[in-house]
């Protein structure tokens, strides 16, 4: 009988979740598990931790967009009917898959689901062995031996298999060195304090509004006037109290709207077939422009002919030209409220908003097949699309959104354009000076004494990977996209970009963030190919294969790659 096959899963939040419940699901019983966890939780990660949230922070998604799990959300909550009730104020009898939920209710949603899928494992036979408040600090690869080390602060361990799975990470660089200077609002706790004076939020996305729920809560109180509206008062000790957005567009994230198919996505990714005949066309490139047709305007044909017909000639340029010109034509807060109101009747009448859902699809979609665009089409897609689909699919749930126009009209937020180029210079004192230019192309600066960088998670550098092992090795390599055109790559490293890497005269590749990786998540070592034992699905050193991962959508589809690939 051959021994049996040992597999670890480094982290233990919603993607190691996914990955666990596919581990139970294979069929294969001659294996065993170690999961390794910081926290003394399963599931729940830091979205859905008091890591990531208080009790005033929501889901951006509903019940029936997430993943099957093994109890759907609907039929979990009516097991929890007093706990929702005491701690959340969720009416279960009013509870339906369309509403979105308490990350922290949500968070135990997830963990309890694992502790199911740990009895399930047990009925199976399979060994699982979980590591609590055990973070992994090493890992290193031995070729030879064909096995991978594992170690945490006491323990060190062999293995055939490791998935990566940790999460989110903001490496320190103004926290703990100035004060009142945050690289992230998470943990939530640490802004959960009064705060009278300006505070100065960098970006406007789905970070920004958990920053804005958790500040306005100690420095005032939401109330409903006469007629129903939600309202904002200011406490007495904090009259000084306002909270100024710095984007670089001046635009807000748009509203949650509803979904026709909510796991449409899942059968969009282009089959591995399909993409290799198109690259065998396009000398080795997956042309970014076939996948916007592919899966953003033949889905537009489909379910909404009329806006089709007017967009079918346009480039993606010009189209992501059109629909910013409109956002950007109407000050934000308007825009907010105009789409407030139609989320609020796509909601009502379960009527979908298409062109803005194929978006969403095509921000799925593409994740998989970019490591096979041109450098060129992927500065393109940064450059064009992403800040178009950062705005749309953010999903701001109705409730944020509420209480962000009530703050707006009680004059406490407010919004600022700052520019590409804008910077911020922290003070010896604390707080921050925010350099930007104005709307006449002069230079202002304004000082903050508190700041809170709330652009989101960012994609991290091959460098900042914190295992020295997988660094120090040739396990690894950092991820890399070739020009199509080397005259255009060979000219830029003439000027001095070093983002660009000179392989000989006719090869240049562009320096993209994270670590290489193939189509099954395999990490790619300094030989080019794939090591079979090393799986990386942690969401902020794939960024640069992976321009817009995000949710459990991502680890859904990752985790069935990889274990396509675990018992060959």
């Amino acid at each position: 009988m051959q021994p049996k096959l040992r597999i670890a899963i480094i982290g233990g939040g919603p993607t190691g979740l996914l990955m666990f419940r596919r581990l139970t699901e294979t069929g294969h019983t001659n294996f065993t598990v170690d999961i390794f966890e910081r926290k003394q939780q399963l599931g729940a990660g830091m979205p859905y931790s008091s890591e990531g949230a208080l009790e005033e922070h929501v889901t951006n998604v509903s019940g029936n967009e997430i993943p099957e799990m093994v109890s759907s959300v609907d039929d979990w909550i009516v097991g929890q009917r007093s706990f929702a009730a005491e701690q959340f104020d969720v009416d279960v009898d009013h509870f339906n898959q369309y509403k979105v939920l308490p990350r922290l209710l949500f968070g135990k949603y997830l963990s309890d689901q694992f502790g199911i899928l740990l009895s399930i494992a047990q009925q199976k036979g399979l060994e699982v062995n979980v590591h609590y408040g055990q973070e992994v600090t090493n890992i290193i690869d031995d070729a030879d031996m064909r096995k991978t080390m594992v170690s945490t602060a006491n323990r060190t361990d062999f293995f055939d298999k490791v998935i990566i799975c940790t999460g989110h990470l903001w490496p320190k660089k103004l926290e703990g060195k100035f004060k009142n200077c945050f690289d992230s609002p998470y943990p939530p706790s640490k802004i959960a304090h009064r705060t009278n004076h300006p505070v100065a939020l960098r970006g406007s996305s789905l970070t920004a509004i958990d920053a804005i729920r958790t500040l306005a809560r100690h420095n005032g109180i939401f109330v409903k006037d006469e007629a129903g509206n939600l309202r904002y008062q200011l406490d007495d000790e904090s009259v000084q109290f306002r909270i100024i957005m710095h984007s670089r567009n001046g635009l807000l994230p748009a509203v949650r709207f509803h979904l026709e198919d909510s796991h449409l996505s899942k059968d969009t990714i282009l089959p591995a077939e399909e993409i290799a005949h198109v690259r065998a066309q396009n000398q080795g490139f997956l042309p970014l422009d076939y996948v916007y047709q592919r899966n953003f305007l033949d889905g537009i044909k489909s379910r909404h002919p009329m806006f089709y017909e007017l967009i079918k000639e346009l480039s993606m340029e010009r189209f992501v030209e059109m629909m910013m010109f409109q956002r950007e034509r109407t000050s934000a807060f308007e825009l907010l409220e105009e789409e407030m109101e139609q989320a609020s009747q796509s909601i009502a009448n379960r009527e979908p908003i298409h062109w803005k859902e194929m978006l969403a699809v095509l921000s799925f979609a593409m994740n998989y097949p970019a490591k096979y665009f041109s450098a060129e089409d992927m500065e393109r897609l940064k450059k064009t699309l992403m800040p178009l689909i950062s705005v749309i699919i953010a999903f701001a749930p109705q409730s944020s959104v509420r209480e962000m126009l009530a703050l707006y009209r009680s004059g406490i937020l407010r919004i600022v354009s700052v520019g590409e180029d804008s910077y911020i210079s922290p003070l010896e004192e604390g707080g921050i000076e925010y350099h930007f230019k104005n709307t006449d192309g002069k230079w202002e600066k304004q000082k903050y004494e508190t700041f809170i960088d709330c652009i989101g998670q960012p994609h991290l550098k091959f460098e900042d990977l914190p295992y020295p092992g997988l660094l120090n090795g040739k396990t690894l390599t950092r991820a890399t996209l070739n020009f199509s055109d080397s005259a255009i790559a060979k000219s830029r490293v003439a000027q001095g970009d070093e983002q660009i890497i000179k392989v000989n005269e006719d090869e240049y590749r562009l320096i993209v963030p994270g670590v290489a990786i193939n189509d099954h998540f395999q990490v790619i070592g300094t030989n080019g190919f794939a090591n079979d034992r090393i799986y990386m699905l942690a969401v902020p050193f794939i960024g640069g294969y992976n321009p817009d991962f995000s949710g459990l959508d991502f680890g859904e589809e990752a985790s069935k790659r990889v274990a396509e690939k675990l018992f060959d």
